[in-house]
């Protein structure tokens, strides 16, 4: 699907990332609706306060402006602000809902270079956003590969690679906490259906982004992500069948970029792994093998992994999918010995959860089943969580 005028017009190069910062839902939503037309791009929503030990973090994420609700904690507020100018050029712009001369005062001192009155004036946001257009540093060397890097290969079609690999990224978004951002990525080419599965449609697509690589930088790619309500960015595969020459340099790059914008990139290969070369899966926290429990997914995993350990001196995660145990009336010894290696995960067969998801077309991760379960602990592993830790609020809209 090759990129058309309308669309280049539509992408630009020139969009900013924005991190909102603001506990009351209302006025943060009412910028988000002052941004829709502008030329920023909301690239993660923070519900609270970040506090002093979390500002590393976020200034690692690179967004271009932040904006802090001033109204909900002042005091709060403008402590985050001093502690993100204090170390950082970045532009902060602070939006009330009041007009009040001496905390505007207060807000320039702290480093704020924008105050918005809440309702914020699409003018006045242009104005505000061309200057911080002005003030971004000149691109300049790529920045440092960060965010970790988690590959989900199938042994074969049909292994279920999608519903775990997007599952996965739901529950990592939630489970990663405020300070962290997670982006899907659908290379499962040509057909991936990783969209389908988290029941959301995107305009653009990874044909976009392997198809403009010379063009591909962080506000291009922000540009053609879609966000779940998990908090989760996703990069679609197209709708359409199109066939996309996914070459590993464009692969390469593509992932870069990603890994410089979002903490945690999770990619649903489908079974190319072949569209990987040895750095990126050196690189990769952790490659996942999704295989289900039978005499070709065994004999392709078997195999798989055999050349994971010859060629890049690693082994896989062995996930296993639909697991029924004595499947084919092989045992845990049985499997082992197929596999050369113990299964990791293993993922129930709970046909009614996953209906259930596929008729609501929602995530499986979103609802309390048998497979989210083994999900969400595969996603907090990932994290560097413990097994028996609590989340006080286990779901959020804002990751």
């Amino acid at each position: 699907m090759a990129t058309t005028a309308q669309d280049r017009d539509t992408l630009g190069t020139s969009t900013l990332s924005v991190a909102l910062i603001g506990p009351e839902e209302m006025r943060r939503q009412a910028v988000v609706g002052v941004l829709a037309n502008s030329q920023a791009r909301v690239t993660r929503e923070f519900t609270s306060y970040p506090g002093p030990d979390d500002v590393p973090s976020l200034l690692g994420a690179n967004y271009d402006v932040i904006m802090v609700e001033l109204d909900s904690d002042p005091d709060c507020a403008l402590d985050l602000v001093e502690n993100i100018c204090a170390v950082s050029s970045i532009t902060v712009m602070i939006y009330s809902a009041r007009s009040d001369s001496a905390m505007l005062v207060r807000c320039m001192r702290a480093g704020a270079r924008e105050f918005l009155t809440l309702p914020i004036a699409e003018a006045a946001m242009d104005e505000a956003l061309v200057r911080a257009m002005v003030r971004r540093p000149a691109p300049g060397p790529a920045k440092k590969v960060g965010g970790k890097l988690f590959l989900f290969i199938g042994a074969k079609g049909g292994s279920g690679t999608t519903t775990i690999s997007s599952n996965f990224a739901v529950a990592l978004a939630q489970e990663a906490g405020e300070s962290a951002s997670a982006l899907l990525i659908d290379l499962s080419l040509p057909m991936g259906d990783a969209a389908l599965s988290l029941g959301i449609r995107s305009q653009f697509s990874t044909a976009n982004a392997l198809q403009n690589t010379s063009r591909l930088d962080s506000n291009f790619l922000l540009k053609l992500l879609t966000k779940h309500s998990s908090g989760l960015f996703v990069l679609a595969a197209p709708e359409e069948y199109t066939d996309v020459q996914a070459t590993v340099e464009a692969v390469e790059k593509l992932l870069a970029v990603a890994r410089q914008n979002f903490s945690h990139v999770i990619v649903d290969a489908g079974p190319n792994v072949g569209t990987f070369d040895k750095r990126l899966i050196e690189e990769a926290a952790m490659v996942y093998l999704i295989t289900q429990v039978s005499i070709s997914e065994l004999r392709n995993s078997n195999r798989l992994i055999s050349k994971f350990q010859a060629a890049y001196g690693r082994k896989p995660e062995i996930v296993l999918n639909r697991f029924t145990p004595r499947s084919l009336g092989i045992g845990e010894k049985e499997l082992e010995k197929a596999l050369n290696q113990k299964p990791r995960w293993k993922i129930p067969n709970d046909y009614g959860a996953a209906l259930r998801a596929q008729n609501a077309a929602n995530a499986i991760a979103m609802e309390d089943s048998s497979i989210s379960r083994v999900i969400r602990q595969m996603a907090r592993t990932a994290c560097g969580l413990s097994e028996n830790k609590t989340k006080k609020k286990p779901f959020s809209l804002f990751g």
